[in-house]
């Protein structure tokens, strides 16, 4: 059941990013919760790997360089899922960030229940 919550919680982060952020356009909750799907089987799977494959850059900058490597795998979800759109890669930079917040907000409020 909490894995199905913070599924839900990552599709509503994914459409409040797709409201704030000009840029970003999602055609409904259908697409929001596949690109939450995908974008948590990025992050499980081919994100550590490609965090560690960084370390020596994300060493350097402090671990800045993890905003850029979320950034892409949204923006990469973005040229195969039709029906979710991003200008830009620092839009999806930006969308990852408020994903990021908005999601471990909702997580953190279902973590202490």
């Amino acid at each position: 059941m909490k894995i199905l919550s913070k599924w839900i919680i990552s599709a509503l982060a994914i459409l409040l990013a797709a409201y704030l952020i000009p840029g970003i356009t999602i055609s409904g909750i259908y697409i929001a919760i596949i690109v939450a799907l995908l974008l948590g089987l990025i992050n499980a799977i081919i994100r550590p790997i490609v965090i560690i494959l960084t370390l020596p850059i994300n060493i350097v900058t402090l671990g800045l360089f993890t905003f850029v490597i979320n950034g892409f795998f949204f923006w990469l979800l973005s040229t195969f899922i039709k029906g979710f759109q991003i200008s830009g890669f620092w839009i999806a930079v930006l969308g990852a960030l408020v994903i990021s917040i908005i999601s471990w907000t909702g997580n953190q409020l279902i973590d202490n229940q």
